[in-house]
């Protein structure tokens, strides 16, 4: 009877050893492109978070200070410090405040403009799918004869044995 590994076929240890190497190798080399391609779209993320930051910190801590002083200038530019009329403080607040809104809303328009610029890592998207689809149409080996001959021979059990204990 021959060998029927005859050192040019490698052994199922390295056959496993190689396909572990190679796919821990592959896993990591997706990580690196989605790291590479997030970092760009991470840069963007962050500059428009603070933008909106901003745009909210503006809104809340300026409203009451600045409508008080803006509501008064109003009501002086329109005659309202010689005694003589000029708007009634209410509207003068309103148009204070909707000052105010506007400011704000430039500031979170500008935010959306730059969220929007952040794009979905396309490159590891694509990868991740050509790895899924070639690993759905990878088939096992088939297991030669001889092992089939063995398990039967052993009464088509394991050739573990197990302890009682």
């Amino acid at each position: 009877m021959s060998d029927p590994f005859n050192g040019t076929e490698r052994s199922l240890g390295q056959l496993v050893a190689s396909a572990t190497a190679e796919m821990s190798a592959l896993v990591h080399d997706e990580i690196a492109l989605a790291k590479a391609e997030l970092r760009q779209d991470v840069k963007r993320g962050a500059l428009g978070g603070v933008l909106g930051t901003v745009a909210l910190v503006v809104l809340l801590f300026s409203l009451p200070m600045l409508s008080f002083a803006l509501a008064y200038a109003i009501n002086t530019w329109t005659g309202g410090h010689n005694g003589h009329g000029g708007w009634n403080l209410v509207w003068c607040f309103l148009l204070s405040f909707a000052f105010n809104v506007l400011v704000a809303s430039l500031l979170g328009a500008i935010a959306v403009a730059k969220f929007k610029k952040v794009k979905p890592p396309e490159k590891s998207i694509a990868s991740a799918k050509q790895t899924a689809a070639i690993m759905q149409n990878v088939k096992p080996h088939p297991r030669p004869e001889h092992d089939k001959a063995l398990d039967k021979a052993l009464g088509g059990s394991s050739a573990v044995a197990r302890s009682s204990v």
